[in-house]
């Protein structure tokens, strides 16, 4: 009689020995989390925008601490006459290396530091919302299909033709102070991040809802379903975590357009209260106060830290999008 043999042990239970390749090195399986790792690192592209993602992050964590006070007035540094920085290059020492702002005298580096701690918290929130609310939309549209995909699909119509520039402006106009125990920029950063995180929520629910219409026809749901799975638990268990790839892709191509959108509604006045920095609200003021006509430098240092984030991210997010496809011949 033959003895059986145990796939897992080997022959007699035996822990089977490891298959050596030519050069004697042992084989070894790798999960898709070390391909994809292994496909990203060779993106150099994609390697550099996530450095910068990183940096950024850290900045805007750390550097309020690192830097001076941006409210402070610097009277001392500003021409009485001419209401400008005293010397040519804006007021550049090695106290203010990016220089100081014209009448007011504030540090031009703090404020840009602190507008990227406003900008980052704003972006990351709301697109937390957005991704929230959108996968949970998108799962279930894609999966139970009929009338409540149709209701589901109509509604993100409805939202993504909403007017929200203009429901922005109105909303802030309306909102009082202090509302739902919340005052000043606080709830001004929690009105932002719902205005836009609320209303965002439609382009990921389109990408979760296509690719739940397709992982629903596949085997591994059908073979769950022949086990007697119910609804729950094939969604959270099988299809879930299939999405994570798409939903952590788009993910990070969203936060630079939340950004984008943060920095035009402090443009437009309806963002963070100043003095408070924030990106578009520093561009605003040199706009306004014809800071640029005295030194273009007053409107391109914010636009450019608005432009190397978002690009910057942009770059992180296809690279990740090429790490995690499969078919990418990369």
């Amino acid at each position: 009689m033959a003895v059986p043999i145990d796939v897992a042990t080997g022959p007699g239970g035996a822990a089977p020995e490891p298959v050596p390749t030519v050069s004697g090195k042992v084989i070894e399986g790798r999960s898709l989390g070390q391909i994809a790792w292994l496909r990203l690192r060779q993106d150099k592209v994609a390697i550099a925008g996530g450095i910068v993602v990183v940096f950024l992050i850290l900045v805007g964590i750390f550097g309020p601490f690192l830097v001076q006070n941006p409210l402070t007035y610097h009277e001392n540094l500003i021409d009485p006459t001419f209401s400008r920085p005293f010397g040519t290059l804006g007021g550049i020492s090695t106290a203010h290396p990016l220089g100081v702002e014209p009448i007011t005298g504030r540090d031009l580096l703090a404020r840009v530091v602190y507008g990227t701690r406003v900008s980052l918290i704003i972006a990351f929130l709301s697109t937390a919302l957005a991704v929230g609310i959108g996968v949970v939309m998108g799962v279930v549209a894609g999966f139970f299909g009929g009338w409540v995909d149709a209701v589901i699909a109509r509604l993100m119509d409805i939202f993504l033709a909403f007017p929200l520039l203009v429901f922005a402006i109105a909303l802030v106009g309306v909102i009082p102070s202090s509302a739902f125990g919340l005052s000043g920029n606080s709830l001004r950063i929690g009105l932002l991040v719902f205005v836009i995180g609320f209303f965002a929520w439609p382009y990921m629910g389109r990408i979760v809802r296509g690719q739940t219409l397709s992982l629903r026809e596949r085997e591994f749901v059908d073979a769950a379903r022949s086990m007697g799975a119910r609804g729950p638990y094939i969604l959270f268990r099988e299809l879930l975590p299939n999405l994570v790839g798409p939903i952590l892709v788009y993910s990070t191509l969203l936060i630079p357009t939340n950004i984008l959108f943060e920095a035009a509604l402090s443009y437009l006045g309806v963002g963070i209260i100043p003095p408070t920095p924030s990106w578009g609200g520093m561009i605003s003021d040199a706009v306004s106060n014809g800071d640029y006509s005295i030194d273009p430098m007053y409107m391109i240092i914010p636009g450019l830290a608005i432009f190397i984030t978002v690009l910057a991210f942009n770059l992180f997010g296809d690279g990740l999008r090429d790490a995690l496809d499969p078919k990418s011949s990369r």
